[in-house]
Formats: C-alpha cells, sequence, structure tokens
C-alpha cells in the first residue's frame, strides 16, 4: 500500500484553511489549479511509497516508539505561499508556524525510524506545510501570484498536533483518498516553548 506518515489538522482550521483557500480562488479564477479538498489536509511529515502489507505493523511499531518520545505540539496554519516561490509556484501551501521547532524535530525522528528500516533518507531540509493546490500549467500566474501575497499573512487557526498518522493513500481520477491506517498518540517529554 502506498503510504505516508503526517500530523493531521482538526475541522475547525481545516474550514479556515478552506476559506482562505476560496479567497485564492476567487482572486485567480483563471489559475490552472487543482484543489485539494480541506478534508485531505494534514502535515506530511514523510512520504514512504509502496509498503508491503507484511511491513506495515513494523512500521508502525516504529512510529509508536516515535510518538511516546515526543510531547503535543501548538502549531498555527498562517500564510499562503508557493513552492518553488510565489512568483511561479507549482505547489500552493498554508505555512506552519507555533512550535516549529517541535515539529521539525518530530519529522526527523520519524525520518530516522524509518531509514532504519531501509526507508530512504529525505535530502530535503522539512519546511511544514498545508498542500492546498497543485498548478498544472503557467496559465493565470499573475493572478494567482498576486493572490498569494495578499493572504501571505493570514492565520487559519490554531490548534495541538497529539499524535502521529500513518496514511494509506489511494490514488483515483479525482484525487486521492486517505485512509488512516494507524494512530499513535504523542506522550512524552516537556513541551516545546
Amino acid at each position: 500500500m502506498r503510504c505516508f506518515v503526517a500530523v493531521d489538522v482538526p475541522p475547525d482550521v481545516q474550514a479556515r484553511v478552506a476559506a482562505l483557500t476560496a479567497r485564492l480562488r476567487k482572486a485567480a479564477p483563471r489559475a490552472d489549479v487543482r484543489w485539494a479538498g480541506s478534508d485531505t489536509l494534514h502535515v506530511t511529515l514523510k512520504f514512504l511509497g509502496e509498503v508491503p502489507d507484511a511491513r506495515v505493523a513494523v512500521v508502525e511499531r516504529a512510529l509508536s516508539t516515535v510518538a511516546a518520545a515526543h510531547a503535543p505540539l501548538s502549531l498555527v496554519a498562517a500564510g499562503a505561499g508557493g513552492f518553488p516561490s510565489g512568483s511561479r509556484p507549482r505547489v500552493l501551501y498554508v505555512g506552519i508556524l507555533g512550535q516549529v521547532d517541535g515539529l521539525v524535530r518530530l519529522a526527523a525522528a520519524v525520518d530516522g525510524a524509518l531509514e532504519a528500516l531501509g526507508f530512504p533518507g529525505e535530502r530535503r531540509a522539512f519546511r511544514g506545510h498545508l498542500t492546498v493546490g497543485r498548478v498544472r500549467s503557467p496559465r493565470g500566474g499573475g493572478g494567482l501570484a498576486a493572490a498569494l501575497l495578499e493572504e501571505a499573512g493570514t492565520a487559519a487557526g490554531t490548534w495541538t498536533a497529539g499524535e502521529l498518522v500513518l496514511y494509506q493513500s489511494r490514488l483515483h481520477p479525482t484525487g486521492a483518498v486517505h485512509d488512516a491506517v494507524a494512530r499513535l498518540a504523542l506522550a512524552y517529554g516537556p513541551r516545546d516553548p
């Protein structure tokens, strides 16, 4: 099964991010973007790719060990942007603020635990975000860039991330469907300042 590890976003923050996304869509109606549904929002910590069914339990045990060693995190969804840049984005996102250092440490611990199981380690620095859209072509890009600038400072909600989630991702023509395979409580350690 195709899997990834993430931190979930609660429904109230999903709704605020959906409102921000609706403003982007309205400001750039000609932009060629495949918009993500608000119910699929999550902060991806690590993409695993195909995981044989027989190895899922091993992955879950490794993630359980990581989760037990990390405290819940206070996070803030804020600001719209684009990767690799806001002027020529391929991915549209809402940023993550708050206890970002703790989130970076959590992502590194997940990466290290899964690399020990044979999954390739991450080569890029982790940058927590919520993907809200993927740009398919440059059509309407000017309006989109202006809309991203307009929403760059918008806060979309605060929440406490209290668990790691191992997801299965099933690809469909209408978009990916994510099903939780395991939810593992973050349960230890002092809270980050």
